[in-house]
């Protein structure tokens, strides 16, 4: 039997992206992490694949104005965490597809950026008891982003057309099963339940039920390493 190895990442990388399906994914999933190091001076950056329009169960919500709704949102859940920008591919809900289109699109994002830590969904996650399964366009995301960072984004002849190649040292995937290294969020803690609550429109009646589920997934997570507060991923190590 294996021992699942408690690692707790203290080194803040110089530059960061994390790549995410809807507006509310990457605060749900590493908004503490990044918060975390972009007080230690780290530039953040995020990619949202979707424009959440069809994040409701209202029918006579008109999806173009839910598109808008969500990417305000966004913007004030970034202001929140201190992203250095932000980003949208711009896909419908539902319709993210694992293809050398998307491919493509996210090489063409990480040689533009050349960040050193690259944070996504973790594909394989799919099951999480009886009561909820991983969203398709958090799997499809996951294994886009993984096909993009390795080898393509490294290797020239993959995608010439999407700029100059770039090594990334490492994947973070979050919403994993399987994670073996985890970030110290204790100090920020707040600032992710914030950035979450920006989400309003996930929330029709407020969001302080989810705000304080936040803290609590955080500190179930902590108690895994011995900190207040934590956010735990799975960890891939690419440049050897």
């Amino acid at each position: 039997m294996t021992t699942l190895r408690r690692e707790l990442l203290g080194e803040v990388p110089a530059s960061a992206l994390a790549i995410y399906a809807h507006p509310d994914d990457p605060d749900v999933g590493c908004g503490g992490t990044l918060a975390v190091w972009s007080q230690r001076g780290c530039a953040v950056h995020v990619l949202l694949c979707t424009d959440g329009d069809k994040g409701t169960p209202d029918p006579t919500v008109d999806a173009v104005e839910l598109a808008e709704r969500r990417a305000g949102e966004a913007a004030a859940a970034a202001a929140v965490i201190g992203v250095t920008s932000q980003g949208f591919l711009h896909y419908p809900d539902g319709e993210l597809d694992h293809d050398r289109t998307m491919v493509e699109e996210l090489v063409g994002a990480v040689r533009r950026i050349r960040p050193q830590v690259v944070l996504c969904p973790d594909p394989t996650a799919v099951f999480f008891g009886q009561s909820y399964f991983n969203h398709r366009d958090h799997r499809a995301t996951g294994w886009a982003v993984l096909d993009a960072v390795a080898p393509a984004a490294a290797l020239p002849k993959y995608f010439p057309d999407a700029g100059i190649a770039h090594q990334v040292s490492s994947v973070l995937m979050s919403g994993t099963l399987e994670p073996d290294v985890w970030v110290d969020i204790s100090d920020v803690v707040d600032r992710k339940a914030q950035a979450v609550g920006c989400h309003r429109s996930q929330f029709p009646d407020g969001p302080e039920l989810v705000m304080t589920a936040v803290r609590a997934g955080a500190q179930d997570a902590g108690r895994q390493v011995g900190v207040a507060f934590a956010e735990g991923f799975r960890r891939l190590v690419l440049d050897g």
